[in-house]
């Protein structure tokens, strides 16, 4: 099918070297032959959307050598446009192209869907943006997922140095890897923002995505217009401690979920301790699921992918109860479902690109007595934690130790002098970016904190009608909520 083609670029300041990049034109076509695994198959056959890719810098030290591209999703504003709203899910590692064309449908008819252009993009290395990321094959994947846990640091290491090895051979190399992090994201979005025709940019970013959003606030301070961030993370905040932080998240999500099955008769499952003998059984013997073994380590993965909303909680309860009487199905969809895994076996990449690009975005641990006393840390913060491993963590340098390029971020205070007022979204009950982190993020960026009390991870743009209202007065009007506001889910 013939493209649409167009030139709104450049916009905005352009820096020195990159005036092909932020004049590139944009060719919209059909989406559905970007389509490369069942989620994007399923989304870009959505009504109303179009997509393109534009062209990036490999290495933006050297603009003039090796390229990039990255992959973009568009649903056009039905009215009169206020500009393009830029959307990235998170992960890192997730598809922001699917992500917005889920979105799209979720906010049709609404002032957003009038005024706003919805775009998402997949970050370098992910999903239709080349060259991919890529570590283990998926047969090799699915053998990770069954393999017992070693039992030496040698062991553990020597499998961390091994993928490692792969990442770089698989990738393209040391170079693609070495400009895979929140860095050069930022720098590829002041790109799209450009080329989409806009002075400045309007983004909401989910989870990993409100670190993009405070490392574009960063970057390029006099090129924002408005920057939703929901689902905070800390900037400031060591891996280490938001490891141990999370734990206790998901810990918390958990009980509420056991709280909210307390009184049904349709839960099998009420407590911890059945819930832990259950898991217990699978590290003794895994269930056969079509061919298939379901896992201790899949069984807790799929529990806690369906802890992240209480929506899940009742097909959550559903597979627990199957779990009882022997049967794994619904657990090892759940686990499928977060590890990237499509019916037919083959894996988005998400799981390779998670790693690889928190390998370049915090600072990694090689030193033995360091590594040893996060490792204690991480016991001791853990201790008592449902949702901690059932076995002390091996004090075995991960793969990021093994990484072929050193680390081009590192947590820090923001430094925003110039930025507009933003606005954080925080849930009490968030189980993935703790509800303390969206208090830290806004006052580190001098913007505006809402509130959202449930249990989930981020809100906005998913049907609650007071963070949207919110939301939406902010983005088109700048308007930001009352300091101190709650919205209850």
């Amino acid at each position: 099918m013939t493209g649409q083609t167009e030139t709104l670029g450049p916009k905005g300041t352009v820096p020195a070297g990159l005036e092909r990049f932020y004049g590139q034109a944009l060719t919209w076509r059909d989406c559905r032959a970007l389509a490369h695994d069942d989620e994007s198959r399923m989304a870009f056959g959505t009504r109303d959307v179009r997509c393109t890719t534009i062209t990036v810098p490999l290495d933006y030290a050297n603009p003039t050598g090796k390229t990039a591209s990255i992959g973009l999703l568009r649903r056009q504003a039905t009215g009169i446009k206020v500009g393009s709203l830029l959307i990235n899910p998170g992960g890192p590692g997730v598809s922001g192209m699917s992500a917005a064309a889920s979105i799209a449908g979720k906010i049709k008819g609404t002032e957003l869907a009038e005024k706003f252009d919805l775009v998402g993009f997949d970050p370098r290395g992910i999903g239709v943006s080349e060259p991919k990321i890529a570590c283990l094959t998926d047969p090799e994947m699915d053998a990770e997922r069954i393999e017992p846990e070693n039992t030496t640091v040698a062991e553990e290491e020597a499998e961390n140095k091994d993928f490692a090895a792969k990442c770089a051979e698989r990738s393209g190399g040391a170079d693609v890897l070495a400009n895979v992090g929140t860095r050069d994201v930022v720098r590829d979005m002041d790109i799209m923002r450009s080329v989409l025709g806009d002075e400045k940019l309007n983004y909401v970013g989910y989870s990993y995505g409100t670190r993009i959003g405070t490392a574009y606030a960063e970057a390029f301070p006099a090129n924002v217009r408005a920057l939703v961030l929901d689902g905070a993370v800390d900037p400031n905040e060591d891996p280490v401690s938001q490891s141990i932080e999370q734990v206790k998240g998901f810990d918390k999500a958990l009980d509420d979920f056991l709280a909210w099955c307390a009184d049904k008769r349709s839960c099998t499952v009420k407590d911890k301790n059945t819930l832990r003998g259950l898991l217990e059984g699978l590290e003794k013997r895994p269930i056969d699921v079509g061919g298939r073994q379901l896992s201790a380590s899949d069984a807790t993965t799929g529990v806690a992918a369906a802890l992240y909303s209480d929506e899940t909680w009742t097909f959550l309860s559903g597979a627990l109860n199957d779990l009882a009487k022997g049967d794994g199905e619904q657990l090892m969809l759940l686990a499928d479902l977060y590890l990237g895994r499509s019916e037919d076996g083959k894996y988005s990449g998400t799981m390779s690109a998670l790693v690889a690009v928190r390998c370049v975005d915090e600072p990694r641990i090689t030193d033995r007595a360091q590594l040893e006393e996060a490792t204690r840390k991480i016991v001791e913060g853990t201790k008592d934690s449902f949702m901690a491993s059932t076995d002390p963590p091996l004090a075995a340098l991960d793969p990021c130790a093994f990484w072929p390029v050193p680390n081009t971020s590192r947590p820090h205070q923001p430094e925003v002098a110039g930025v507009p007022p933003v606005l954080v979204i925080s849930t009490t009950g968030d189980p993935a970016t703790p509800y303390q982190a969206g208090v830290n993020l806004a006052k580190a960026l001098g913007g505006r904190l809402l509130t959202y009390e449930a249990t989930q991870h981020t809100v906005f743009m998913q049907g609650d009608a007071c963070v949207d209202k919110l939301g939406t007065r902010y983005l088109v009007d700048l308007e930001l909520p009352a300091d101190g506001l709650r919205c209850k889910g």
